[in-house]
């Protein structure tokens, strides 16, 4: 199916490219999350139109997603769960940890925002995680897991 993109999509094009996508991508994610739309002649028509409209949204969602990017990174973000003895979790800690975590501190980010590199935290100590608030903007940010053992 060829669709017309309303956004940028990571590995897949930018703003107003007209791409081929597989039928059940284009239905199921890039049609309903509003980043795409099915390349008509009508709609590519509407879309120029449109066009100038939506670069200056564009714009304006990467200018705030850098300002909050500056000051979220380097960020050292705490967060306490039970442990054992020799520092290994009794649980884990997943990207929806460290969300909820960062929005305690005024961050407006969501789990998906999260990348994990290597998986969920299993471990006491310090770990180095990624924030995407953007397709352009990843910002790097500490998180420090601190062993209870009550």
């Amino acid at each position: 199916m060829q669709v017309i993109l309303l956004e940028k999509v990571i590995n897949l094009g930018a703003l107003g490219e007209v791409v081929r996508v597989k039928d059940g991508y284009a239905r199921n994610f890039l049609i309903p999350q509003r980043k795409a739309r099915r390349a008509t002649a009508a709609a590519i028509a509407e879309f120029e139109v449109k066009r100038a409209e939506l670069e200056t949204a564009a714009a304006a969602r990467l200018a705030v997603a850098q300002t909050q990017g500056e000051k979220l990174n380097g960020l050292t973000v705490q967060i306490v769960q039970k442990s054992g003895v020799d520092g290994r979790l009794f649980g884990s800690v997943t990207n929806a940890d460290i969300a909820e975590a960062l929005t305690k501190q005024g961050f407006a980010i969501e789990k998906s925002q999260v990348r994990l590199p290597q998986g969920q935290l299993k471990t006491v100590g310090d770990h180095p995680i990624a924030v995407s608030l953007h397709t352009d903007v990843l910002v790097d940010v500490t998180v420090t897991v601190v062993g209870d053992q009550s």
